[in-house]
Parts: structure tokens; C-alpha cells; sequence
């Protein structure tokens, strides 16, 4: 079998550009409208984005999740408050965040200030989520070792016998961060590596001041 030469991979973009006059005043706004379109283009798991924190130590990470709430605040997410996400977010509350639609050919990038959201915002959350995954919060010690899935399985198992009888309660380790954007990037392929980028920044009056990037 021949060597895969990674460094010829590569194709050219050509959906459309990018223009000052398309973008809306808010990003907030010109997110929604990007993700509605790419929720409409059918492209898998629209809301995964990638979550980039740092620790105390200095060292960055990544993982994907799902966003699960957009509104003029910012950007939610959930987990276990006990993981590493949220640990290091508890030592540096500084977060990324990445959209990457590839077919439609766009990014999108966030940079904010992470803080928890309410107890009864998380609630009403958790209490939408299927029966299983309420059951799986309470189950898994996420970012935790575990010896093997079997013994994941019989917490799992511990977990639906122990809550049997009736609603599943809210854990007390487990709820939702906002981000709280304050730079706000919009990528658009182009053609010859000449790509569309616009960033939003957020001014101390509270408006945005946008500006075109070089690709």
C-alpha cells in the first residue's frame, strides 16, 4: 500500500462569500441565522461544538458537546461539575468555543467568559432529557477512571433501581455553563485560500464592533 501523502489533501472553496452587509448587528443574531441554515442543510449534529479550556497548569483541552441553549446571554452547555471541563473552568473561566460546518464551508468562533447557569434553568433541562440519561448523570463520575465498562454498566443498573418508584431528581454535581461571549469569529470559505473572516467585539458600551479579518 503507498504512503498517504497528507500534505496533497486539500480542495478549494467555492459555496459563496462573505459580505459586511450580510452580517446583522448582533452576533447572537448572525449565529442563529447560521445555525437555522445549518440545521435546514441537514448536516449532522449542527448544535456539536468543540469546548477548549485551560487548567490550572496551564494546559489546554479540548472535547466536543453539544450546545443546548442560545440565547442574548450566551452559549449552554451541560455536564457533571465534577469533570475536567468544569475544573478547569473553576481555575480559568476563559473558554472557546468551535462550530466547524464543514459543508457548508463555515466556522464559527467563540470567546467568552464562562459562569453557571441557574439551578432551575438546570433543572428544567434535565427534567427534558430522556429517562436514560438522567440515569447516566447520576451513574458515570465523568473524567473519572473506571476499572470497566462492565461496572459502568452495573452503576447504571444501581442507578434505575434506585430511582424506580419516581422522577429522577436533579444531581447536585450536575448542571449548565453560559458563555458569555466576547469576541465572536465568522469564517466563509473562498476560493485560492482567500476565505471570509469577520469578528465581532465587544466594546464597553456593550456593542459590537465588527472588523474583517485577513485569511
Amino acid at each position: 500500500m503507498s504512503e498517504l501523502s497528507i500534505d496533497q489533501l486539500r480542495r478549494e472553496y467555492l459555496q459563496g462569500g462573505l459580505h459586511r452587509e450580510q452580517l446583522k448587528d448582533c452576533p447572537i443574531a448572525q449565529f442563529e441565522h447560521w445555525l437555522k441554515q445549518a440545521v435546514d442543510a441537514g448536516i449532522q449534529d449542527p448544535t456539536a461544538m468543540t469546548v477548549a479550556t485551560v487548567d490550572a497548569t496551564g494546559q489546554p483541552s479540548q472535547r466536543i458537546v453539544l450546545l443546548k441553549a442560545v440565547d442574548k446571554d450566551g452559549f449552554v452547555f451541560y455536564t457533571n461539575y465534577g469533570s475536567r471541563k468544569a475544573q478547569d473552568i473553576a481555575a480559568n473561566d476563559k473558554v472557546s468555543l468551535h462550530f466547524p460546518w464543514h459543508a457548508l464551508e463555515r466556522q464559527v468562533k467563540i470567546a467568552g467568559v464562562a459562569e453557571k447557569v441557574s439551578q432551575k434553568e438546570s433543572l428544567q433541562y434535565f427534567l427534558s432529557r430522556p429517562e436514560e440519561s438522567q440515569l447516566a448523570a447520576w451513574a458515570s463520575e465523568q473524567s473519572r477512571p473506571v476499572s470497566s465498562r462492565e461496572l459502568l454498566m452495573q452503576q447504571f443498573a444501581s442507578m434505575k433501581q434506585k430511582f424506580s418508584a419516581g422522577k429522577i431528581p436533579l444531581p447536585d454535581f450536575w448542571g449548565g455553563f453560559r458563555i458569555k461571549p466576547v469576541r465572536v469569529e465568522f469564517w466563509q470559505g473562498g476560493a485560492n485560500r482567500l476565505h471570509d473572516r469577520f469578528e465581532y467585539q465587544l466594546q464597553p458600551d456593550s456593542d459590537w464592533a465588527i472588523q474583517r479579518l485577513a485569511p
